[in-house]
């Protein structure tokens, strides 16, 4: 049976792919095309992490990740003109991926025993990175690159971690808790219009 953690991390990864999937569909990418920027963007902020982690990424032990692509390919195939035309769709998944991929890349830092600091920015690796290689394929500005807030919410979420751990609070309780801080942070940032200030160039 897979554990909590290998649950969040297949969810995030569909997730994440159907946001790189639909992004590519509406930039009128090929089927190879699209496949290849969903994998990037499922995979990439938690291949970025492992090699750092030095570990085996884990799409190269798993096909799972593969699968899982090619499933959010499918479904983007399916509901293609559905999705293109729900505005708030890529955001939906994109947050829904931003939040388990952080969770994910907090807990398997902390299970291999490095400190919370390392966690916190893995965590946020594994978050952001994937859509940092998602938006440069498709020739876009990276959110985290921009005003939104985008990593700072994975950064909120892996504190709010932290601090759950220092409250001896269940491991189960610190994930969720974290998942559902990143979600909310990205969700209320938007809503209410958010952001980090920007720097103002100098001749």
């Amino acid at each position: 049976m897979p554990t909590f953690v290998q649950i969040l991390d297949f969810v995030g990864t569909f997730a994440f792919a159907i946001s790189g999937i639909r992004l590519a569909s509406a930039k009128r990418f090929d089927w190879f095309g699209a496949y290849v920027v969903g994998f990037a963007t499922a995979v990439g902020g938690g291949t970025l992490r492992d090699l750092l982690l030095d570990v085996t990424p884990g799409w190269m032990t798993d096909p799972i990740y593969l699968i899982c692509t090619g499933l959010a390919l499918i479904f983007v195939t399916m509901f293609g003109k559905h999705l293109i035309h729900l505005n708030n769709t890529f955001f939906f998944f994109d947050t829904i991926g931003l939040a388990l991929f952080t969770v994910v890349g907090v807990g398997k830092s902390l299970s291999l025993g490095y400190p919370f600091w390392v966690a916190i920015i893995m965590g946020s690796m594994t978050g952001a990175a994937g859509g940092v290689i998602r938006d440069v394929f498709i020739n876009e500005i990276p959110l985290i690159f921009r005003k939104e807030i985008y990593a700072v919410a994975c950064v909120v979420g892996g504190l709010v971690y932290w601090v759950c751990a220092l409250a001896q609070v269940d491991d189960y309780i610190c994930q969720i808790a974290c998942g559902i801080v990143v979600f909310l942070t990205r969700i209320l940032a938007v809503k209410y219009k958010i952001c980090l200030p920007t720097l103002s160039g100098h001749a």
